[in-house]
């Protein structure tokens, strides 16, 4: 009984004027009309609201409906629905596609007198390519004919829409010279949005442009129906894809004046700084730096079953994408050709470059019919460098339906050592900000997702740090049985080498993760695997052995190398790496070309130096001479040697001490 009662009172709640208010506050609602030319979809607009959505006079000398029109319709307990009428004549098809963009869903408009033309089957079809799924079916004109002739055409329409998203849907006759059926049609929509479930949407603000005009005495104004996100007076924003910068001077939604526009609303936008000639249909208002465009996307493509023909690959076609229209050239990518009811991922090649956020729905028509023949959306709004046939398709057909967390990591993967900033991933996966920060996280947890970048934001795919990871490992695994007497690899020369296609954060974050856990060693600027010792075959020890005990015996005066070789039938090139090896470990120094020391030889040097300057301003060659009792032969080279060094400065024919020494 109590749970019986929970239920039946939240029902209730939910039918209040007060959840209303809340849910079209926070969830509006955009209605598109749809239907052949002349079945008066604009004239039941107009009955249903008021408003004569053909504003131009060309529209109302001809009759017919070339431009989008919009308008709003009050269903009492303070609903406001956004209307968008669209043209109904087939040369203004790419017209209604714009409008289409946004729309949550439809109401498909057949006069009883005609029953289903040519534009019916074709907005129903691009609407079922833009993603609607739900909607109504307004049978107008039905006091053209009589009631035998309206149960016919009843029959017609639900039997033909069976199998689309209208099957089962509501159809409301109606006339809107006598205004019979309004009613019961006002009632049906309110019926619709009690049980619609609007589309959660991004919080990254976007508004396509479908109109752009001039007000006099405010200037620009652009129009559109906000698809995501909100925006308020005075916000900075970018026109796309050109990235104009702009400022908001004023806002209306639903003919209102407001200083914060919400998503899910028709909203004009009064801009600062641009003129109309600026602006195009098609362009996108969004927020500086939150749009990515690009001349190529990756996308997920349908060929409706009612085409006669294949796409075939590289074809040209028309290509519509919120209120913009372009010719597009389509990559195949995993085929020759796309049958009629078949799907696969490929790339769209713009001449221009496209602002999109994943999971955008795009229409394809045909240049002969000029029709629309395929659709589908976005699974990568930047594309990517993909060879056909190749594995790389198959990580483009898991974007297409994958979860969130499956998405984003697919695009990481993608990326490769680039990665992308917290930003991009935004359009990349068209999650709000905390649902996308919840996502990072939980990847994160899993490693499959790597901040490598804090600053920037920027992630990286989990499977590739792992595969650069193990990668770096075997490099200098190979480096260390090349030359197993060197002690490892200097950090800038692996940058260069090894790592010369990364980022500089990103190949820091691999060396300092392998670090981390203990696979690697830095000894200072030199990074070599854990377990890696400098290693002598027994021959080389005994070399290594002579060498360092000549060098030990000599001390200040140490002996001549080809004095050191010859005894060991060895060139300087056969015993260049224990040379190497002994001045790694600091055993010995190289003070010119041929001539080496024993290191505590050349300390005590030192020390004798700095003890002289304690008194001395200035040391000569002779001083030198006085305070080591050294020949010409090692005196000059060592002179020399600590200039080099930095110990002392030549000024002259003397020697100063450097003050940092």
């Amino acid at each position: 009984m109590g749970i019986a009662l929970f239920l039946y009172t939240a029902k209730l709640i939910a039918k209040t004027s007060i959840f209303r208010k809340i849910r079209d506050k926070y969830m509006p609602v955009i209605m598109g009309t749809a239907g052949h030319i002349d079945h008066g979809k604009t004239t039941l607009v107009k009955a249903l609201t008021g408003i004569d959505c053909d504003r131009l006079s060309e529209e109302r000398k001809r009759g017919i409906t070339i431009e989008l029109g919009f308008a709003h319709l009050d269903l009492g307990d303070d609903i406001r629905l956004g209307i968008v009428d669209v043209p109904g004549h087939e040369k203004f098809v790419k017209n209604m596609v714009a409008g289409a963009t946004g729309v949550d869903f439809v109401t498909l408009v057949i006069a009883a007198d005609e029953g289903i033309m040519p534009q019916t089957r074709e907005h129903l079809e691009i609407c079922q390519l833009l993603g609607v799924t739900t909607g109504l079916v307004a049978l107008t004109k039905t006091d053209m004919v009589d009631a035998e002739w309206l149960e016919m055409v009843e029959e017609e329409v639900a039997s033909y829409l069976e199998p689309t998203f209208l099957g089962g849907a509501p159809i409301i006759p109606v006339s809107a010279r006598t205004g019979d059926g309004l009613d019961a049609l006002k009632d049906a929509l309110r019926t619709l949005l009690d049980e619609f479930k609007p589309k959660r949407r991004s919080d990254l603000f976007r508004l396509p442009v479908d109109r752009v005009f001039t007000m006099k005495g405010h200037g620009t104004v652009v129009t559109g129906t906000m698809i995501s996100g909100s925006i308020s007076v005075g916000d900075d924003v970018l026109l796309y894809p050109k990235e104009a910068e702009s400022r908001v001077r004023g806002l209306q939604s639903h003919g209102d004046t407001v200083e914060t526009a919400q998503a899910g609303r028709r909203t004009a936008i009064n801009l600062h700084g641009l003129e109309v000639d600026d602006i195009r249909r098609g362009d996108v208002l969004a927020r500086p730096g939150t749009l990515y465009p690009s001349d190529v996307w990756d996308i997920e493509l349908t060929v409706l079953k009612s085409s006669h023909i294949p796409l075939k690959h590289r074809r040209e076609i028309h290509f519509h994408h919120g209120a913009r229209e372009v010719l597009a050239r389509i990559h195949l990518l995993d085929r020759d050709e796309l049958k009629p009811g078949e799907t696969t991922v490929c790339q769209a090649r713009f001449s221009e470059p496209l602002a999109g956020v994943y999971g955008d729905r795009i229409v394809l028509r045909s240049f002969s019919p000029l029709r629309a023949f395929a659709g589908g959306q976005i699974i990568g709004p930047v594309g990517h460098t993909v060879k056909r046939f190749s594995d790389t398709v198959d990580v483009l057909k898991q974007l297409a339906s994958s979860a969130p967390e499956e998405v984003a990591t697919a695009q990481l993967e993608l990326a490769g050592p680039l990665g992308l900033t917290f930003s991009q991933l935004l359009t990349m996966t068209n999650l709000e900000s905390k649902a996308l920060e919840k996502t990072l996280g939980v990847l994160s947890g899993q490693q499959k997702a790597i901040l490598f970048d804090k600053e920037t934001r920027r992630y990286g795919g989990g499977e590739l740090a792992q595969t650069l990871s193990d990668g770096l490992l075997e490099y200098l695994a190979a480096f260390h049985k090349k030359d197993s007497m060197k002690p490892g690899v200097q950090r800038g020369e692996l940058a260069s080498s090894w790592g010369r296609e990364l980022t500089p954060k990103f190949f820091h974050f691999i060396v300092e993760r392998l670090l981390k856990k203990g696979e690697m060693v830095a000894e200072q600027e030199v990074l070599r695997l854990k377990d890696h010792k400098v290693s002598l075959a027994s021959d080389q020890e005994k070399v290594r052995s002579i060498v360092l005990g000549a060098y030990e015996q000599g001390g200040v005066t140490p002996p001549n190398l080809k004095d050191v070789l010859e005894p060991l039938g060895m060139t300087f090139k056969q015993a260049a790496p224990v040379f190497k090896l002994l001045q790694d470990q600091g055993q010995l120094v190289r003070a010119k070309d041929d001539m080496y020391y024993h290191v505590p030889a050349l300390v005590g040097i030192k020390s004798k130096i700095i003890d002289f300057f304690a008194d001395n301003q200035e040391m000569s060659a002779p001083d030198f001479k006085e305070l080591t009792g050294l020949s010409r032969k090692y005196l000059i080279p060592l002179l020399e040697y600590f200039d080099k060094e930095k110990l002392t400065v030549r000024v002259g024919d003397v020697r100063h001490l450097r003050k940092r020494a």
